[in-house]
């Protein structure tokens, strides 16, 4: 039994597609709502609330892989419930920041939830991703209302990956055992800027979309709102203030994993383009 958690996400709901067009399975969803999940056919929905972990024992019931983002809910918990219903085998979807500010609020507690599965006994593969092209939906409300799109570093280019190449990743991570025991950071096949990823939407809609550049301090005071001020600066840092050569390095992972290509971000704008409409 594969247990897919965050099935309703950008990730997981790629995820169950990929499964089930390999044949993988039994296959499982973790949803707070079954009868609104929207599943693949011979997906099984189960609810449950990462907030509240009693809540996940039935969804583990009998299963032996599972498909897991970070920091959803109190993750040692979430693991140790995970060892007790006999899980095998767990993909962690952590960041690439760890690697890149190991001791930079967020990363920090990525690495630490890594360590957490590393040390639980279950067998694990964790995936890294960079910046997900799926962070343009930031945008949409300005879009739609054909106001300019705010953006501070502009220029700045970062290997933005598809979430559903994470999806593909993850699928072969689970049903492949050469992975388990892999860390895999996963990008882009190229770096690309915000106002680049601008026009690709703008593309896709077929109209211009306006940009306003503005600066971090504005930026900061935006985000800060619904962010909070450390979590709104490191955002901002990885956005192109303290940017590095490991966050700007565009890596070839999804396509030695799965043999494809990894997806540009033009392919998601188009695939997304009713978001901005």
């Amino acid at each position: 039994m594969f247990l897919v958690t965050g099935a309703t996400g950008n990730i997981g709901s790629a995820l169950l597609k990929e499964l089930r067009a390999s044949g993988a399975g039994p296959l499982r969803g973790l949803t707070r709502d079954a009868e609104r999940a929207g599943f693949p056919a011979g997906v099984e929905a189960v609810e449950g609330d990462f907030a509240r972990v009693d809540t996940l024992k039935p969804a583990l019931d009998g299963v032996r892989a599972l498909f897991l983002p970070s920091r959803m809910g109190p993750d040692a918990d979430i693991l140790g419930l995970a060892r007790q219903a006999g899980v095998e085998h767990v993909v962690l979807v952590s960041s690439i920041t760890v690697q890149t500010h190991p001791h930079l609020g967020p990363a920090e507690e990525n690495l630490a939830v890594e360590r957490l599965l590393k040390d639980s006994g279950m067998a694990w593969t964790i995936l890294r991703p960079t910046q997900f092209a799926s962070n343009a939906l930031w945008w949409a409300d300005a879009i739609r209302t054909r106001e300019p799109v705010r953006l501070p570093y502009a220029d700045v280019g970062l290997p933005a990956v598809h979430p559903a190449d994470i999806a593909a990743v993850a699928r072969v991570a689970l049903t492949e055992p050469e992975h388990r025991g892999r860390t895999y950071a996963l990008t882009g096949p190229e770096r690309v800027t915000a106002r680049q990823q601008v026009e690709a939407i703008a593309a896709a809609l077929g109209r211009e979309v306006p940009v306003a550049e503005i600066s971090r301090e504005e930026a900061q005071r935006d985000m800060a709102a619904f962010l909070g001020e450390e979590a709104a600066s490191a955002v901002l840092d990885l956005m192109g203030g303290d940017v590095n050569d490991e966050l700007l390095a565009v890596r070839d992972t999804v396509e030695r994993v799965t043999g494809r290509p990894a997806r540009p971000f033009r392919q998601w704008a188009a695939e997304n383009a009713d978001a901005f409409r």
